[in-house]
């Protein structure tokens, strides 16, 4: 406005101008743009879709995604009556545990480990989990970003001893929108591990567990 040669108001002017035309005070979200041309992007998202399109028992297609978990509650919004302010406890010393979590396509359940860092031995323990709990699919498709830990030595070892029974399918690079599980990991979060009040590890993990199961079993047989 000033550059226009407007006249100079005040911070909280411009406040109520903006909200009443509609605008609202939120929190800006920070993304990076995905590096490859737009073409080459976009055919390789097509691909993808296509191929959760055609999941089925003998192929099943899953979305692969992992998940931190805190003890120190993250804090964000919640009910209050107005004039009070809830408090969130924290532990002080934090203690981290991580999940890594493969949501079916068609049937929209999920499959998770548990462990104590975010390695290859986490995705690893996914990987045969996944490979023993879908015993009659000929193959199973991940679909997964470009983490590290999904694509090294040790991880590349495993899928060969796996006898080609689980392909990895990499998403375009700051592509998270595409990973359908994401989602089930922000539900996660507002629903169990933001201004909770577990006062150990154990208790968090176990209303954890507990949530994802509720979410399977919220989604019809298929």
């Amino acid at each position: 406005m000033g550059r226009r040669g407007a006249s100079a108001v005040s911070v909280a002017t411009m406040g109520r101008a903006l909200k009443s035309v509609g605008a609202s005070l939120k929190r800006p979200k920070p993304i990076v743009l995905c590096p490859w041309p737009r073409m080459k992007r976009q055919r390789r998202i097509f691909q993808l879709r296509r191929l959760a399109a055609a999941s089925c028992a003998r192929e099943p297609v899953f979305y692969e995604d992992e998940v931190d978990i805190h003890l120190n509650p993250k804090v964000g919004p919640d009910w209050m009556l107005k004039g009070l302010r809830r408090n969130v406890l924290t532990p002080g010393n934090n203690e981290k545990r991580y999940l890594a979590g493969a949501m079916n396509a068609k049937t929209r359940k999920v499959t998770w480990v548990k462990g104590a860092s975010k390695a290859s031995s986490l995705f690893i323990s996914l990987l045969w989990r996944l490979a023993t709990e879908n015993k009659q699919a000929r193959r199973i498709h991940l679909i997964l970003d470009n983490a590290s830990i999904h694509d090294n030595r040790k991880t590349h070892l495993a899928l060969a001893q796996l006898r080609g029974r689980i392909v990895l399918h990499f998403l375009p690079p700051y592509c998270p929108e595409e990973n359908r599980i994401e989602r089930r990991g922000l539900d996660l979060h507002a629903n169990v591990t933001r201004n909770h009040r577990c006062k150990s590890m154990d208790e968090l993990l176990d209303n954890v567990d507990a949530y994802l199961q509720a979410r399977n079993l919220s989604y019809p047989l298929i």
